[in-house]
C-alpha cells in the first residue's frame, strides 16, 4: 500500500471505529496550486454546512518579478509535510518542502526542466517527480528521485518524451508515468530506480512524420517546440493512475477522448472508454468503485463506475478549463481544479459522490491546477 493509501486507509479506520452515524460531522482539507499567481491554498470543507473555504494562503517561489508556476503537489506518508514542484525555473525548477498545519518553508532541492507530478513509495519511501520539460526540446526527459527527509536528489531515470501524470501503486513498487508525446505508459522499478516496462498506447501507426500544425488546443500549453519531434502522438495521454486493490492502471487519453484500461500483469489495454473533450487528470477512488475523470476540453467532470464500465455523470464545472482530481479518505467526495481562462480566478469544485451532484465552489487564485488530499476530520 502506498504511503497516501496508507495513510488514507488509517484515517478511515478511525471513523469506523466511531462507528457510522451521520451524526458526526466531517471536515476536509486539502492543498491546491494556483500556477499564474505562485500561490498554494489551504482549502477546508465543512461537509455538515456543503460549504468549503480557502483557510489560508502561502506564498511560493523565490523572484516576486518572475512567474515560478506552482504545479504539481503530494503529501508525506504521516501527513506532516507537504511538498510542490515549481515548474518555471532558470532552466530547471524545484521541489519545495512544507510542514502542514503551519505551512512553515521546510528546504528544497533542485530538479529537471518543468517538474510536475509526483508521488511517494510506501517500499522505498522516495519521492518520484517526471520532469515534463515543457519548454525544452522534443527529446526524452526524466523522473527525478528524491530522498524527501533530507532533500536531497538521488538521480534520474530517463524516460519518454514530456512526462506527464504519475501514481505509485499501492504496495510501493512501480511507479506509473505516462509519456504524452510518445503514447506510452511507462512502469519504474522503485527500487531499481529503472524504466521496467514500456506499453505503447496508440492503436495507429506512430511512424509518420509529425507535422508543425499538430493540434494541442485540448492541452492548454503554449509554447512547445516541435523540432525535435519525431513522430505523431496519437493519445497523448496526459495522467495515469493505478487501482488500489487490483493490477488495473487508468490513463487519460487527452489526444483521443479515451480512458484506458491497462492489465499490469499481461501488460496491455483491455478496455477503452470513450470519454468528454480531453480528459486530462483522473483518479480512482479509494474503495476501488469509481473513477473521476476531468475534461479539459469542455469544462466537466466524468464520474465512472468501474464495474460496470458506464459514466454515471458529467457534471459541468465552474469554469471552462478542468485540470485536477482529488478524492476524499472514506470516497464520499470529489475536489476539483479549475483554470479559469486568462485573468479569470481559478476554482475548486466539490462534488458529492453519493448524489453525483456539485455541492460548493471554492474561488482560488489564477489558474487552479495541482491538487491533492490532506485530511479529515470529525
Amino acid at each position: 500500500m502506498s504511503f497516501k493509501r496508507a495513510f488514507y486507509a488509517m484515517m478511515i479506520g478511525g471513523f469506523l471505529f466511531m462507528g457510522t452515524s451521520n451524526s458526526f460531522a466531517q471536515d476536509y482539507y486539502l492543498y491546491v496550486a494556483a500556477e499564474s499567481d505562485d500561490e498554494v491554498h489551504l482549502v477546508h470543507f465543512n461537509a455538515e454546512t456543503q460549504k468549503g473555504e480557502i483557510s489560508e494562503t502561502i506564498r511560493v517561489g523565490t523572484w516576486p518579478q518572475e512567474n515560478e508556476g506552482p504545479h504539481g503537489l503530494t503529501i508525506s506518508p504521516d501527513g506532516s509535510h507537504w511538498f510542490v514542484s515549481i515548474a518555471h525555473g532558470m532552466p530547471y525548477g524545484k521541489l519545495w518542502k512544507f510542514e502542514t498545519g503551519t505551512n512553515e518553508f521546510v528546504g528544497e532541492v533542485e530538479l529537471g526542466m518543468f517538474p510536475a507530478s509526483m508521488d511517494i513509495s510506501a517500499s522505498t519511501g522516495l519521492l518520484y517527480v517526471v520532469n515534463f520539460n515543457l519548454h525544452g526540446d522534443m527529446e526524452p526527459s526524466t523522473v527525478s528521485v528524491v530522498e524527501p527527509e533530507s532533500m536531497i536528489r538521488l538521480g534520474d531515470i530517463k524516460t519518454g518524451i514530456m512526462p506527464h501524470g504519475s501514481r505509485i501503486n499501492s504496495s510501493g513498487t512501480r511507479q506509473y508515468h505516462v509519456s504524452m508525446m510518445t503514447d506510452e505508459l511507462m512502469e519504474i522499478n522503485t527500487e531499481t530506480l529503472e524504466v521496467q516496462r514500456r506499453l505503447k498506447l496508440s492503436e495507429k501507426d506512430m511512424s509518420k512524420e509529425m507535422s508543425a500544425s499538430t493540434d494541442h488546443s485540448g492541452m492548454d500549453h503554449s509554447g512547445m517546440n516541435h523540432g525535435e519531434m519525431k513522430h505523431k502522438p496519437v493519445e497523448k495521454p496526459t495522467w495515469a493512475d493505478p487501482h488500489p486493490s487490483k493490477p488495473l492502471v487508468y490513463v487519460a487519453a487527452n489526444g483521443s477522448n479515451e480512458v484506458l484500461e491497462i492489465d499490469t500483469k499481461n501488460w496491455k489495454v483491455t478496455k477503452r472508454w470513450e470519454t468528454g473533450k480531453a480528459p486530462y487528470n483522473l483518479e480512482v477512488s479509494h474503495d476501488g468503485k469509481l473513477l473521476v475523470v476531468t475534461y479539459k476540453g469542455e469544462g466537466a467532470t466524468g464520474i465512472w463506475d468501474l464495474d460496470s464500465g458506464k459514466e454515471l455523470a458529467k457534471i459541468k464545472n465552474s469554469r471552462k478549463v478542468s485540470h485536477g482530481v482529488a478524492i476524499s479518505a472514506d470516497s464520499k467526495y470529489a475536489f476539483i481544479s479549475v483554470e479559469g481562462i486568462g485573468g479569470e480566478p481559478g476554482s475548486v469544485d466539490i462534488i458529492n459522490l453519493e448524489s453525483l451532484k456539485r455541492v460548493d465552489v471554492v474561488e482560488t487564485s489564477k489558474q487552479a491546477g495541482g491538487i491533492i488530499f490532506w485530511k479529515q476530520e470529525g
